[in-house]
């Protein structure tokens, strides 16, 4: 767990200042492109370039199960997880059908779902354990789970590196996972369970009662041992996927590798992450607002703005890869666009 410690990789100062630069001299009034300009111009800091671009993306899929599901706080059973990863192997699911279209390298990472499936191309299997224990009944991993879920997640944000991916793209499927991540951020947050629980799949108002009742009580029970410590709340309350997503965010900001953080699960972590390491907040975009109870809650927290607000809830890295084209047409309008001196327009007074 040492390489956990090693610093975060510094923003190119320089490259920030001739991307600002340059955006100061295209032809447009200044700030006319909003936040396409901010994108471009932390881009170009990442890459340490004037003009950087993200045609290479690698998107990474953690998937794992939890036995937290035994409390009833999901509308779906338990074998939807391990039903979905092979969706996502076969081609079939939201995530996979948007990776195609972008052109986008997608892996899919069993961390530790229920009920194994076969060696497939596309599949890495790093599996911690057959699903989480009920964090109501005790911790929901053990240390080794834990490290070896954080090393898992390192290992795939090294494979993008490694494939000369520009922009790293985490998703998540587990049934269950919302009530994880909610948890995590009431222990990070100081928040009650009320405010941060969804519905999730799809659960009725009773079902979302339920749901938060039981975080509460898994909140109770784990604050004497877990205090502030953000590993020790992950390894408690959290998911196999959302520990390797964490893991894959730190690694990631030590490579230099922009991220783009999904939903409500992945910024769960993402939030873990900054807690661990608060310098890989500069290495991140955040996607988009879900429509999941609590979200806009933990926005401030994550010091990150969305990018987009469709109304999705769907998580898989469905709303990051959504976000990629606004970051390549930020790139390609700086790259792109004349100057002043280029168009022979005259500028400001």
């Amino acid at each position: 767990m040492k390489w956990i410690a090693e610093p975060i990789k510094a923003i190119d100062q320089q490259a920030v200042a001739q991307a600002q630069e340059r955006q100061s001299e295209l032809t447009k009034p200044p700030g006319a492109l909003g936040e396409l300009e901010d994108i471009a111009i932390r881009l170009a800091g990442m890459q340490g370039v004037e003009k950087p671009n993200v045609d290479e993306v690698s998107i990474c899929i953690f998937a794992g199960d939890h036995g937290l599901v035994a409390e009833g706080v999901s509308a779906f059973p338990q074998e939807v997880t391990t039903q979905m990863v092979a969706n996502f192997i076969h081609g079939g699911a939201a995530i996979s059908v948007l990776a195609k279209q972008l052109g986008a390298k997608l892996e899919v990472i069993d961390a530790g779902i229920a009920t194994p499936l076969p060696a497939a191309e596309g599949l890495v299997i790093s599996r911690s354990g057959a699903g989480t224990a009920s964090s109501l009944q005790g911790p929901a991993m053990d240390g080794a789970q834990l490290t070896q879920c954080l090393e898992t997640g390192a290992a795939a944000a090294q494979r993008a590196v490694d494939s000369d991916s520009q922009l790293f793209v985490g998703g998540e499927m587990g049934i269950g996972n919302t009530s994880a991540a909610s948890a995590l951020y009431c222990a990070l947050l100081g928040q009650n369970a009320g405010s941060l629980t969804g519905r999730g799949t799809g659960l009725d108002d009773a079902g979302v009662s339920r749901k938060a009742q039981v975080i509460e009580q898994v909140l109770v029970k784990h604050q004497a041992e877990c205090g502030d410590d953000a590993l020790s709340w992950l390894r408690c309350v959290g998911g196999f996927e959302i520990a390797a997503l964490t893991g894959a965010y730190i690694k990631a900001g030590q490579l230099g590798l922009p991220i783009l953080v999904d939903g409500f699960i992945s910024s769960a972590a993402a939030l873990v992450a900054m807690r661990i390491q608060p310098a890989v907040n500069d290495w991140m975009f955040l996607s988009h607002l879900s429509a999941e109870q609590g979200h806009q809650h933990v926005i401030s927290a994550l010091n990150l703005s969305p990018i987009l607000n469709l109304g999705l809830r769907l998580g898989e890295g469905s709303g990051a890869a959504l976000a990629v084209p606004c970051l390549r047409l930020a790139c390609a309008t700086h790259n792109d666009m004349a100057t002043f001196a280029e168009a022979q327009v005259a500028g400001a007074n």
